[in-house]
């Protein structure tokens, strides 16, 4: 389990991280602009300590969720004096690259970061370059339908002899919305027997976001049971008893060796209880659990029983510099596409505004990645926070820097400045409001610890 301090400090450090790179990208080019920089703070007011050089206050302020940097002039209500280096003076497209610099600094770290991750410490799942042996197979899966079971060993996809996971994800990303030839090996009475099956790999997003597991052909990712990190609280899990340090041997009798596997059984259960054989310390056990429907992690809805499960063993690559580049921007794409489809669920259907964490949130995951072995974990989640400060930060909303970006464009439009008591207006009522929302997300944080059970929205 992660302790509280353990989660606060690294919240502390990585939330750190990320609002000196936002800042630091509009101060450089705000600066380069020729705008006169007053203050560059990480953190809030009051102000703790710091020291000054030039025109410009650098300090480290009490209240640490966030940063700012305050330009002569450019703050709602000041009175432009006609200083060439007042923000106001300066061209929109000017003060409109200002503002993108921030959010454009945070894509700008995560692609970094990725790419630095993949070149010197490149974490791959021992499975993804070995024999290929599948786990749990949905029984309404089309890979089910094709004949494939639970422990066949691939040994030959389509042209491919004893291909690899990996492998097997290239050719079929190849072949999609077409029949691929399949041999696998199964034991059958103590001997091994060749099966020859075909299997149509279906891709109604016709390459967009084709994932051969959504066939229902799953890796078995490791040989021994799956490992419990941690337990959400008050999630079914841990209402069933489920404890970290636990090894879920099976699921209803069938052995499982992925996170994935288990979904696929609780998406095919369709929300009935199931039973988790597990072995704690000495002893098995069996427990039995309701799956509730929700968030299942990845960004997509589905059922879950709320727990983290320890990551399959692994082996370091490291990549060369094109294929690190080529790897970041894909991560990242990734990520940025489920960040843009949770936001417009929450547009959609505005209860999901109830997955979003606040700080008690980011400090549970970020413990977490602390925590768990190897630097993948810490590393995502900080490419992930600094990709979600960005495109929020870029959303056409008063205060954030795209609602400065769509005030000046609008402007640029008419060729004139708007009013600045309605502008002022406007910040004002915004102002207010992402206050209530950063109190809703700070309840529903609390909501989430179970602490007080009749406090949940």
């Amino acid at each position: 389990m992660t302790s509280a301090l353990t989660a606060i400090v690294s919240m502390l450090i990585v939330l750190g991280i990320m609002v000196l790179v936002h800042e630091f990208g509009h101060f450089i080019v705000a600066k380069w602009c020729g705008v006169r920089v007053e203050v560059f703070s990480i953190g809030f007011p009051p102000r703790l300590f710091g020291f000054r050089r030039g025109d410009t206050d650098y300090r480290i302020s009490l209240l640490p969720l966030g940063g700012y940097v305050k330009f002569a002039g450019g703050e709602p209500g000041d009175v432009p004096t006609g200083d060439p280096h007042e923000l106001p003076s300066r061209p929109r497209w000017q003060r409109i690259l200002i503002s993108f610099a921030g959010p454009a600094a945070n894509f700008v770290l995560a692609f970094v970061l990725l790419a630095g991750f993949y070149m010197t410490y490149n974490e791959v799942d021992n499975y993804v370059s070995g024999p290929v042996v599948t786990d749990v197979i949905p029984n309404d899966s089309a890979a089910w339908r094709a004949g494939i079971r639970p422990g066949d060993r691939i040994t030959q996809f389509d042209d491919r002899r004893n291909p690899t996971w990996e492998q097997i994800e290239d050719q079929a990303a190849v072949d999609a919305n077409s029949t691929v030839q399949i041999t696998v090996e199964r034991t059958v009475d103590g001997q091994p027997q060749q099966f020859h099956t075909s299997l149509f790999l279906s891709d109604p997003s016709k390459g967009d976001d084709f994932d051969i597991e959504n066939l229902g052909l799953l890796p078995k990712k490791q040989n021994g049971p799956l490992g419990v990190r941690d337990v959400i609280t008050g999630d079914p899990a841990d209402r069933a008893g489920l404890k970290a340090d636990d090894k879920i041997i099976s699921i209803d009798g069938q052995p499982v060796y992925s996170v994935e596997a288990i979904t696929a059984w609780l998406q095919q259960s369709q929300g009935k209880p199931v039973t988790l054989l597990v072995k704690r310390g000495d002893r098995q056990l069996g427990i039995t659990a309701t799956p509730i429907w929700g968030d299942n992690g990845s960004g997509a809805m589905g059922y879950r029983l709320g727990f983290y499960s320890e990551p399959p063993p692994y082996h370091i690559e490291r990549l060369s510099l094109s294929k690190a580049v080529r790897a970041s921007v894909r991560t990242n794409l990734q990520y940025s596409t489920l960040i843009l489809d949770m936001l417009r669920r929450m547009v959609a259907r505005p209860s999901n505004v109830q997955q979003m964490s606040g700080p008690i949130g980011i400090a549970r995951a970020t413990g977490m990645a602390v925590s768990m072995p190897g630097w993948k974990p810490l590393i995502l989640l900080m490419a992930g926070i600094s990709l979600n400060l960005g495109i929020l930060n870029l959303l056409p909303f008063p205060i954030l820097d795209g609602g400065n970006i769509l005030f000046l464009l609008i402007e640029g439009t008419l060729r004139r400045d708007l009013n600045q008591e309605l502008k002022e207006r406007v910040y004002q009522i915004a102002f207010v409001m992402i206050v209530l929302f950063f109190v809703f997300i700070m309840f529903n944080d609390v909501a989430k610890l179970n602490i007080f059970p009749k406090l949940k929205l």
